[in-house]
Formats: C-alpha cells, structure tokens, sequence
C-alpha cells in the first residue's frame, strides 16, 4: 500500500492540483497546521484525509504525516509540488518490483512561470518515496531531509516544484528562512561564500543557460547566503 502525504498550509491555490498529481497512491493523508483559506474543504473535497494539527517545524511536521500514513511506503509531498507522468510511472515500476528502502526523485524546479533545468535548482534530487519502517525526516528546520535505513536508488522522472508564487513572496521566504538558518560566520564567509555560490550556480551548474531567470535566481541564491553568513553580526 502506497501512502501519499503532503504537508500544508493556506494553500487553496495549489492544494489541488498536488492531490491530483498522486491520484494513484491507495491514500492522501494532508496535514494542515492552521489554515485560514480553503484549504482543508478543497483537499477533502477530493477525497484526502485530512489532519488539523499546529505547526512544529518542518521536520516535526513531516515526522508527523510519516506517522499518520498507513501505507507500507510513503510518497511524501509538498503542497506546491507535482508528480509528472513519468515520476508516475516510475514509482508504479519501484513498487511492483521494490530494489531498495527508498528512493531519489529530481525536483524540476520552476520560477515565476519559467523551468529551471541548471544551476543549483536542478536536478535537486530528493528522497521522497519510502518504506514507512525504514525512514524518519531529519535534518535541521528549514532544511529537511528524508533519511533512510536501507539502500536508496534513483528513479527516472521529475517532481515539478513551484515554491513562488512572485518575487514578493520570493524575498520574504529569504528573510525568513536565512533568520532560521543564521550561521556565526567570520568575514572571510561573508566576503568569500556568497560569490562562490553564485559563481557556482551561474557558471560550473550552468545556471546562465535558464537566461535571464537563470541570473535572478543565482543572485538571490547568493542574497540568501550573505544574509545567512552575516545576520549573527547584524543583529
């Protein structure tokens, strides 16, 4: 039995469709930590059991919906991410015939309407299927990983993911996220890590074939990790 579960919350908008996407799983758990909008009626309104509960953290949450599935395996979602028809078939073919404990997918990312296919948001492989006895979310908020006891492959296909709706909400998961995930960096981290990681992004990944949205992303990538290295001193 394959378990899907998505964490949420306000997400109205896109709830839907990251339901749909996994149509195929025996069941859709979601967790809702406080929603103000219609989230809830429209995820039960397509059959998927939902949770209200309070938010913990993302792992904490995440722990919570492995907790909630009843299923063997779990295919663990975000609510703005989708499964492609060929992740689909994929993990149709892994759990007819499982070779591992869990499994790798690719997020293809996309940003304000445009696909990303270099730089730093692509592959972004993530384990996101696995079996339920095997797995436990770690990791440190807000950067969760799925961690496996067990033998993990990848599998062919993309898992769309569409983390912004504008550049608005763009710049304030920044400030937000690099607040949670502040570091004591010297000087030499403030003035080396952020160019490193654009020129990482920009030029080695190839991020300056995504064009001009290719360039965005790794300057805001590069914002992100002096904000990160040097909020300690600011504050």
């Amino acid at each position: 039995m394959l378990s899907a579960v998505i964490i949420a919350r306000d997400e109205a908008d896109r709830i839907e469709d990251a339901i749909r996407s996994v149509a195929f799983a025996d069941e859709c758990v979601v967790l809702d930590s406080g929603s103000t909008d219609d989230t809830v009626a429209r995820a039960r309104a397509l059959g998927a059991r939902v949770v209200e509960t309070d938010w913990p953290g993302h792992v904490a949450q995440k722990n919570r919906a492995l907790d909630e599935a009843r299923g063997d395996w779990v295919l663990s979602l975000d609510a703005d991410e989708r499964v492609t028809t060929e992740l689909r078939a994929a993990i149709v073919a892994a759990m007819g015939a499982p070779t591992a404990d869990g499994f790798r997918v690719a997020r293809r990312n996309h940003w304000l309407g445009h696909r990303l296919t270099h730089g730093h948001w692509y592959p972004d492989r993530r384990v996101r299927l696995a079996r339920r006895s095997r797995a436990r979310w770690g990791g440190a908020d807000p950067h969760d990983l799925l961690i496996v006891d067990g033998a993990v492959h990848d599998l062919a296909g993309d898992l769309d993911h569409l983390p912004y709706r504008s550049l608005a909400e763009h710049l304030a998961t920044i400030e937000r996220y690099s607040a949670i995930d502040a570091r004591p960096g010297s000087w030499i981290d403030i003035l080396v890590r952020p160019p490193w990681h654009f020129f990482q992004g920009y030029v080695l990944k190839r991020g300056f074939l995504d064009g001009v949205p290719g360039l965005v992303v790794a300057a805001l990538g590069a914002t992100y990790t002096l904000l990160k290295w040097s909020r300690t001193r600011l504050t």
